[in-house]
């Protein structure tokens, strides 16, 4: 990198900080610290929300999953802007009217203490766990740009994050977002239109979009219905609903950008704004990888994207066939981009049967250049067993490290650190925040003060530790941007069927719905470690177990005798 991309990363960086510092100064209590005394508007609420949600792992694993499997991930959001319609409806004035701090005070009102703690707790574990990945990424870029140790970047960009979260609470993580998201959009965008402009000057952008498309790399929409199939329509359309509800409906880290909304109109336009907005921009970063596609058409490209492991293998007694397996792949790539641009010419000329054989003739190219690699990756598990053949994540970061010119770089790397900033910021104050509200409070009653912001400071130095541990492990997880989505969909599902009685099934009682939960769970785990079916699948199981056993299990619950205790039945109180 150059002097101008380490000044613009490193100004962006600094200008996040201290902003975030800025803003967030001044919290005397706890409504204050949590909530940021809930005067947001929709425009805040729905910045916010996207900035939690698009990590760092969107903007680096999402462009290598387009590369290496098409744009069929986009399936993946066609259920949430539904979610969006039926939580504005439904969840949003139930949490205004009760003036709740987190999603899980609602349960205790409705239900009983111990399902308050079950869903408090798992929420606690899974996005205790998401965010060591969150931080994960953006380590992963300084360790390829500096060659530092990936455990020290780890605890460096933690750091970072926790310095104005710490100290400002929600409105410093709201406000910090809100110009994370404009450093992400140019980067972005930037990085969008310097693909296309590298393009071959003959090579337009219809004709990338159809060579993209011959190679399989425009498959947005699959009709096939297969639970083993990670994204089809239906996983997407059910399962992605499912997933979004929960997500968006029961996760604090979500929750909490929307209850600080001044009105219930400013946090429903808020997540209606997030549905119209969100999948345009996931297709668009996509298509981003399918555009990185066409260009290393052109250009050849590495033959393993991690230079850290293709560094590794040089060293050692493989470096002979490597390198065998280096120069094959060049020379097949550019038999292929010779195929390529025949295919381009024979669309140009309209003639079908041209254009047939060309692309049989490609799709030979591609499979030659796909074997080569393959064979690649088989010499790089003979020099390490233990190196991860999966480098989807790199792939992105590959291009812009190689292909931008001198401050693009810079500005491109400020988007992904401003994204994984952004979400890692939310994510740990929401923990925080659930810390203290639903285990603070319970266990020594805290009356809101100032002492509960210095709880609520050390709950969240805390969670921010555990996620710096946990991330020393993501680097064997494979693609991020699934591994962060699997181990949510491990507990949502669960979590949204205890919401779910508890909204519109009134006759469950607490007993009846913990139990439940409990048993939900462990046949999501159990779908998890012995069958094939996707992970999206898991949501529907978990909601539909909750809310199916909370109906047995109360219908079988022994009745009380009429008038046994007036009391607890006028007073409200569940059991």
């Amino acid at each position: 990198m150059s002097r101008l991309d380490w000044a613009i990363l490193g100004a962006s960086l600094a200008f996040i900080v201290l902003y975030g510092l800025w803003k967030g100064r001044g919290s005397k209590d706890s409504e204050g610290y949590i909530l940021s005394n809930r005067d947001a508007r929709w425009f805040t609420i729905c910045l916010s929300i996207m900035a939690t949600q698009a990590s760092a792992i969107t903007f680096l694993s999402t462009p290598g999953q387009a590369y290496a499997d098409g744009m069929r991930f986009i399936q993946f959001y066609l259920g949430l802007p539904l979610a969006m319609v039926v939580l504005s409806t439904t969840v949003v004035p139930i949490f205004h009217r009760l003036k709740v701090y987190t999603a899980y005070e609602y349960l205790e009102g409705r239900f009983d203490l111990k399902t308050r703690t079950l869903a408090a707790t798992l929420f606690l574990i899974q996005r205790g766990l998401a965010v060591g990945l969150t931080v994960f990424a953006p380590a992963l870029v300084l360790s390829v740009l500096l060659g530092w140790n990936i455990h020290v970047n780890i605890v460096l960009v933690g750091t970072l994050v926790m310095i104005y979260t710490v100290t400002g609470g929600t409105r410093a993580v709201s406000w910090a977002q809100s110009y994370q998201m404009l450093i992400i959009t140019v980067g972005m965008l930037v990085a969008g239109v310097m693909v296309i402009r590298q393009l071959p000057p003959e090579v337009t952008f219809k004709d990338a979009l159809h060579v993209a498309g011959s190679a399989g790399r425009l498959n947005t929409i699959d009709f096939s219905f297969d639970l083993t199939n990670r994204y089809n329509l239906w996983s997407g359309l059910i399962g992605g609903f499912f997933l979004a509800l929960s997500y968006f409906g029961t996760d604090q880290s979500q929750v909490q950008r929307y209850l600080t909304g001044s009105s219930v109109t400013q946090s429903r336009m808020g997540l209606l704004a997030n549905g119209l907005f969100k999948v345009p921009m996931q297709f668009l970063i996509l298509l981003l990888g399918a555009l990185v596609f066409v260009y290393y058409q052109f250009v050849a490209p590495p033959v393993f994207f991690n230079p850290a492991t293709v560094t590794k293998v040089l060293a050692g007694p493989e470096a002979g066939a490597y390198r065998d397996a280096e120069s094959a792949y060049r020379q097949a790539c550019q038999e292929r981009t010779l195929k390529v641009q025949a295919f381009v010419e024979a669309r140009r000329g309209g003639d079908p049967a041209r254009v047939e054989a060309s692309r049989r003739e490609l799709d030979a190219a591609q499979a030659q250049a796909a074997s080569i690699r393959t064979d690649a990756i088989k010499v790089i598990k003979r020099a390490d067993p233990s190196a991860n053949p999966n480098d989807t994540n790199y792939v992105f970061l590959s291009y812009v490290l190689h292909s931008l010119p001198a401050g693009l770089i810079g500005l491109v790397l400020a988007a992904v650190f401003a994204a994984s900033m952004s979400s890692m910021s939310a994510e740990i104050n929401a923990l925080g925040a659930t810390t203290v509200v639903d285990v603070y409070r319970r266990l020594f009653g805290g009356t809101g003060g100032k002492k509960e912001v210095w709880v609520g400071r050390l709950a969240t130095f805390g969670w921010g530790c555990f996620a710096i541990a946990f991330a020393e492990y993501a680097s064997r997880l494979g693609t991020l941007v699934e591994a962060v989505n699997i181990l949510g969909s491990l507990f949502y599902g669960t979590i949204l069927g205890i919401f779910l009685v508890a909204f519109y099934f009134k006759r469950v009682k607490g007993g009846s719905a913990f139990y439940a939960a409990l048993i939900a769970e462990a046949g999501v785990l159990a779908c998890f470690f012995f069958t094939p079916i996707s992970f999206l699948w898991y949501n529907v199981v978990g909601c539909v177990l909750v809310v199916g056993f909370s109906l047995l299990f109360n219908f079988f619950r022994p009745k009380r005798a009429a008038g046994s205790n007036p009391s607890s039945a006028k007073n409200g109180v569940h059991t």
